[in-house]
């Protein structure tokens, strides 16, 4: 185990901090933390381990601070798609407007009926592009954006749904510009986190980049037998997708090839609101607690009718990318097999390898988790949903 666990827990919530403790002895864990706020408090605020991945706290590397951020990939949509839901709330976005009505280069090839909504439930048709975007490339809005809109579809847009691993961001991050005039990353800066004193980032600061840890792949241990119900090996589909290069799945997750480095300075300043948000566990369950209700007593940022566009089931069934079965709101996966969260109500967004952010209105609870050891799986990483479960069992 990387240190002693850190921080602070309500009364009523030790069983968090036990999930947590255990995630370092036996689940490989290197660093991480986790938040939760209940009705606007933070309830549960832990951490521990070293700030990068590959540090030895012993050999005198950097301990995680309260205030240690990491990068929480996928995690990010759910920011992606608050945007976009609070353009709407605000009346400057229209859902079931055709996105070619804000971004006109966008109507070629078949997107004209690609609706905003379609967008955020990942149903557009364009989760992978003809020909992938180099690293340098994918950090250039107007190449990226421009390249998406040249992009046909992959089937009918509106009448299927696959998750736009990468292709979200220049989806959302362009129809934000479109519309405001600003940069995602700005508007995300300026409307989400500074009101909310949230610690995240889409595009990281140079004034915030020493807070932010390396992180990289671990191997965690083989799980106890059991594993509380969660499936340890991918069916024989969902695999073999993955290992076809000509497969949807491996297009979409490679529509930036090679891979960007995420500990890359200049990836981390970019803005890609699909995957390279920067948060600490404090700032993404912030961010969550203010979608449902308000934050310290003060701002809130969805209104109720938000709250329903965000849960209320816009796509299911099996997913052209992921191949499994998939539930997805309005820019927010759902509680179901794929992507357990709280309970039939709830709503957020995992990152692949390990983040995990969501909101459950019912019980007034908003959670965050990020990590620097990143798991091989996509969603329903074993650390989280070990905290998950602890949740569920406290509340």
């Amino acid at each position: 185990m990387h240190g002693t666990v850190h921080g602070t827990v309500a009364a009523g919530f030790e069983p968090v901090r036990d999930a947590f403790a255990r995630n370092f002895g036996e689940g490989g864990e290197r660093g991480a933390a986790v938040a939760v706020y209940r009705d606007g408090r933070r309830v549960v605020n832990l951490w521990g381990g070293t700030k990068d991945v590959d540090g030895e706290l012993a050999a005198g590397d950097a301990p995680w601070e309260p205030g240690t951020a990491q990068i929480v990939r996928s995690a990010t949509k759910g920011v992606a798609a608050a945007a976009l839901l609070l353009l709407h709330q605000r009346g400057q976005l229209d859902l079931d407007a055709p996105v070619g009505s804000y971004w006109p280069e966008f109507k070629a090839r078949g997107k004209e009926r690609v609706l905003v909504r379609h967008v955020l439930a990942h149903r557009a048709g364009v989760p992978a592009l003809d020909r992938p975007l180099t690293p340098a490339e994918a950090l250039d809005p107007d190449l990226a954006a421009a390249v998406v809109a040249a992009q046909a579809p992959f089937w009918e847009p509106g009448e299927d749904h696959g998750y736009h691993a990468q292709t979200y961001s220049w989806l959302t991050g362009e129809l934000v510009r479109r519309v405001t005039g600003r940069p995602v990353g700005e508007w995300i800066a300026d409307e989400i986190a500074r009101p909310l004193g949230a610690d995240l980032w889409v595009g990281l600061p140079e004034a915030e980049v020493g807070r932010a840890g390396r992180l990289g792949p671990i191997e965690p241990p083989p799980p106890p037998g059991g594993a509380g119900g969660l499936r340890v090996r991918p069916k024989r589909n969902v695999a073999e997708a993955y290992a076809d290069p000509d497969s949807l799945t491996r297009r979409a997750f490679g529509a930036i090839d090679p891979l960007p480095d995420e500990n890359d300075p200049a990836y981390r300043a970019a803005a890609l609101p699909a995957s390279n948000g920067i948060a600490t566990a404090d700032g993404l369950a912030r961010f969550y607690a203010a979608l449902i209700g308000e934050v310290d007593g003060g701002r809130r940022l969805f209104d109720p009718s938000t709250v329903s566009l965000a849960r209320g089931e816009a796509s299911a069934g099996p997913d052209r990318v992921l191949v499994v079965g998939t539930r997805f709101g309005l820019g927010y996966m759902l509680h179901g097999a794929a992507s357990p969260l709280l309970g039939p109500g709830s709503f957020g967004h995992p990152g692949r390898g390990g983040a995990l952010g969501f909101a459950d209105p019912e019980s007034g609870l908003a959670f965050g988790y990020v990590t620097n050891g990143m798991n091989k799986g996509v969603t329903a990483d074993p650390r989280a949903q070990s905290l998950v479960r602890a949740l569920r069992a406290a509340g």
